[in-house]
């Protein structure tokens, strides 16, 4: 099997590039399953029920990160789609779930894990690596073998350590969040793809999807100001493909794929 796994979307550009390439990729690669994080997915941060279901059309799952609230009422609509993840480890007493179990068309049960690390993270989350190690424990149903886990985090020691850790016992562990993807991609010893960043699915000409000239005063003068979204132009989605067993849930490959389209 083949699922294919999308980097954070940034904006609509970001949402456009997922509805043009996704059926190419999903054909190029033979891939039965879609993960898209699409945290960023509404005018850059957070989402709404309109950007969920514009993506759910293409992907098969979106997962989330730190920004999953940033969108005034997604909070009180997120129950409404079994299908969109927020991180396991928030606070219990917020809405939504963090992982789920999936029917793959092409045979097979895929588990989801959404997790948000705390390392230089904004807000508070409880322990991921506790978080992760409960569910496969206590709560997915051990008949699952095919486990792919999105680590919404920043450090990347922290997504090493996250990868080690699930080594053999999940397919896969794939970062998000940094936006920029990195050359680390490969099966570890026990069976685990891994991937430190994959990466995003925003404007190529960017600084992780927001306007270079923006972002540039900010960092020159110190001082706050509006950081726009360039939704125009060429957008590069990044994304990895990863090959597995789904009788035993190992992963016999990965390969970062990525793409460019002029919105």
């Amino acid at each position: 099997m083949n699922l294919l796994f999308i980097g954070d979307v940034v904006g609509k550009g970001g949402r456009e590039a997922v509805r043009l390439l996704v059926p190419e990729l999903r054909r190029e690669f033979n891939c039965q399953f879609v993960i898209v994080n699409a945290e960023n997915s509404a005018a850059g941060s957070g989402l709404t029920s309109g950007c969920a279901r514009e993506l759910l059309e293409s992907a098969d799952v979106l997962t989330s990160g730190d920004h999953v609230w940033d969108q005034r009422g997604f909070d009180a609509e997120i129950d409404r789609f079994d299908r969109v993840l927020r991180p396991a480890n928030l606070q219990k007493g917020q809405p939504g779930r963090g992982w789920g179990v999936y029917r793959n068309p092409a045979g097979g049960e895929i588990a989801v894990i959404n997790l948000q690390g705390k390392v230089f993270m904004r807000e508070s989350a409880y322990n991921p690596f506790e978080t992760v190690e409960r569910i496969l424990a206590e709560e997915l149903p051990k008949s699952v073998k095919s486990i792919f886990v999105d680590f919404h985090a920043e450090a990347t020691s922290e997504k090493l350590a996250m990868g080690y850790l699930l080594d053999g016992r999940v397919t896969a562990v794939l970062g998000t969040h940094t936006h920029v993807p990195t050359a680390d991609a490969l099966v570890l010893p026990g069976g685990t793809a891994r991937q430190t960043d994959v990466g995003m699915t925003g404007a190529a000409t960017s600084v992780l999807g927001r306007d270079v000239k923006d972002v540039l005063y900010k960092f020159t003068t110190g001082m706050p100001n509006r950081l726009a979204v360039v939704e125009k132009g060429p957008i590069r989605l990044d994304g990895t493909v990863v090959s597995y067993d789904y009788l035993t849930g190992r992963a016999t490959d990965i390969r970062p794929v990525s793409r460019e389209i002029t919105i």
